[in-house]
């Protein structure tokens, strides 16, 4: 099990995936927020849910917005980040699929209909999966020890 962990948690001194692993920490944590303490914002995740036909709506009301922020603050600390982008890709396939199934723009207020910022994040999340959490990650610290 140490063996995994220690897998898991290797990367490289990258500043460019530093700054991506970031960016993508800040996406996810403020999508998560927004689905949390917006009530316009969940109100139009739930619709995304419903006429996608997502199953246990109730369950994923709460379940996903709370995967995004604790994925947002790994990929921001950089710890565990590669366990962290494997999670948010499938997170992002599923916000593809959202996107593509749902033809109501009322329930994407904040972003476009088609599925380009899922697409995009999941690219860099191949990234930060290949690459683990580059520069300024506690991954990295860890190994250095």
């Amino acid at each position: 099990m140490d063996r995994l962990l220690t897998t898991l948690r290797q990367t490289r001194a990258s500043k460019v995936v530093a700054v991506l692993r970031l960016l993508l920490g800040l996406l996810f944590l403020s999508t998560g927020l927004m689905k949390l303490l917006v009530p316009e914002l969940r109100e139009a995740f739930s619709g995304q849910l419903t006429q996608a036909a997502i199953p246990a709506h109730a369950l994923n009301m709460w379940f996903v917005p709370l995967a995004e922020v604790a994925v947002g603050l790994l990929l921001l600390v950089g710890l565990f980040a590669r366990l962290a982008a494997l999670v948010g890709m499938t997170m992002m396939i599923v916000a593809s699929y959202v996107h593509l199934t749902v033809h109501d723009p009322a329930l994407f207020p904040l972003q476009p209909e088609s599925p380009i910022i899922p697409i995009i994040a999941l690219i860099l999340l191949v990234w930060i999966l290949r690459s683990g959490g580059g520069s300024w990650s506690l991954d990295l610290r860890r190994q250095e020890r």
